[in-house]
């Protein structure tokens, strides 16, 4: 008898799958492996620990090792199955996992940093291993050596990393706010460019090399989208998070991004509109649409006999108004704001309820995010919370996955989706990518 599939729920909501919650500290960083059900942790107790799901569907370490000092952050390549851990002490030391996951073996060390490893990310195309430290250094070893290749001395200390392996340029976001692209070559690094956007310092980073395009998080809770690849120079900012942005993941099969923040949200971004960039605000004497002076306009209050008024700004126009030109509210989601925000009154009326569609969802996932990781190959989500928990989630991603395997062979199926739907599983089944 052929397996029933049945229908999926229409809304985009991640589902929580499992709790792992045997920390004694908070975990710095976990990722999920690829293909084995399984999750990888580091915490602030000095443990690193490999869980692998049991037949009872609960997580069980199949390894525990305890580090001589806490661990703040790690990389792990499932292809090699190398783990590189980052250390409070500055070092990074790296293991090599069996193929069951029951063992890890000491590989090496290196002495990357005089502080704290803030970010550590393993190339295996180039073979190197990029590290930043609150030392404010971003080094890259060869990891076959082990010996250090280079050294940039960053403005501050670098919260967000990424890498693009076909034009070697590194991404690095500090406590600035600022984003620095470097050019790195074996033993040569080379400054590109730098741009700023946010008010506050930037605490992740997600790069997607098909688009070419650039997200940053940040402590002002905004996200700003670069537009690196298309060089148009456009920066759209996407306001969705009411605190600190904690992790940024992008889908590029879906064609989503992944944001989460420290108040537990789940934002889910469709990226496949044509989105808007916000307009730069205007700088005026008075509103520029009643002409009343604002109230550092003494000589034009002294002229009209007239009170000056406190500035604001529409967002949609960017121009400088007065509270009574701009009494309305709305959401610009093309624009980013998710949420409503003041907009001038004929700006208000130029907004239609189909521009006021929303572009992202939003989760509760009911504990204080500090990381998030995504495995693309099953669309399933990590959250790992201030409250020593860690959460893996199942998105309905994973049904279209094994729909590919179980009836292409892993071809894709985007292209078909609606074939699937009316011809393989019935009109009466839907299936949602995540």
């Amino acid at each position: 008898m052929a397996a029933e599939i049945q229908p999926q729920p229409q809304a985009r909501k991640p589902c929580l799958l499992s709790k792992i919650d045997a920390f004694q500290e908070v975990v710095s960083t976990a990722v999920i492996i690829p293909k084995e059900d399984g999750v990888i942790s580091v915490s602030e107790d000095r443990t690193i620990r490999v869980w692998l799901k049991r037949d009872s569907g609960q997580y069980w370490p199949s390894i525990y090792h305890t580090m001589p000092s806490s661990s703040s952050c790690m990389s792990f390549n499932p292809e090699t199955r190398r783990l590189s851990v980052g250390m409070d002490t500055g070092s990074i030391c790296e293991f090599v996992l069996s193929e069951d996951y029951n063992k890890m073996t000491p590989a090496r060390t290196y002495q990357a940093h005089q502080g704290r490893v803030t970010v550590v990310l393993f190339v295996l195309e180039m073979e190197w291993l990029l590290s930043t430290g609150q030392d404010k250094n971003f080094t890259w070893h060869c990891s076959e050596s082990g010996q250090l290749l280079g050294t940039y001395r960053t403005a501050a200390w670098v919260s967000g990393l990424q890498f693009d392996v076909e034009t070697r340029h590194a991404f690095v976001g500090d406590q600035s706010g600022q984003v620095t692209i470097l050019k790195l070559e074996q033993d040569l690094c080379s400054l590109v460019t730098t741009f700023k956007g946010h008010t506050g310092n930037v605490t992740a980073l997600c790069w997607d090399p098909v688009t070419r395009v650039l997200f940053s998080g940040s402590s002002d809770h905004s996200i700003i989208m670069w537009d690196i690849g298309g060089r148009k120079g456009t920066a759209i900012e996407l306001q969705g998070h009411n605190d600190k942005v904690q992790g940024l993941c992008y889908a590029s099969h879906t064609r989503q991004l992944i944001s989460c923040s420290s108040d537990g949200s789940i934002v889910i971004w469709n990226m496949d509109v044509t989105r808007q960039e916000t307009p730069e605000w205007l700088d005026s004497d008075s509103c520029q649409k009643c002409e009343q002076p604002f109230f550092w306009n003494f000589k034009q209050m002294w002229d009209s006999k007239k009170i000056g008024l406190r500035q604001h700004h529409c967002r949609k126009c960017g121009q400088a108004v007065c509270g009574k030109c701009s009494s309305k509210r709305s959401t610009i989601p093309l624009m980013g704001f998710e949420f409503e925000v003041r907009v001038c009154d004929s700006c208000h009326e130029s907004i239609s309820d189909e521009d006021r569609a929303p572009t992202a969802t939003f989760h509760d996932s009911k504990h204080s995010i500090v990381y998030m990781h995504y495995e693309p190959t099953t669309g399933n989500l990590l959250t790992s919370g201030t409250d020593k928990i860690v959460k893996v989630w199942k998105s309905t991603r994973s049904v279209l996955a094994t729909l590919e395997s179980q009836i292409c062979g892993g071809v894709d199926l985007e292209p078909a989706c609606s074939f699937i739907k009316t011809f393989i599983l019935g009109p009466s089944v839907s299936v949602i990518i995540f």
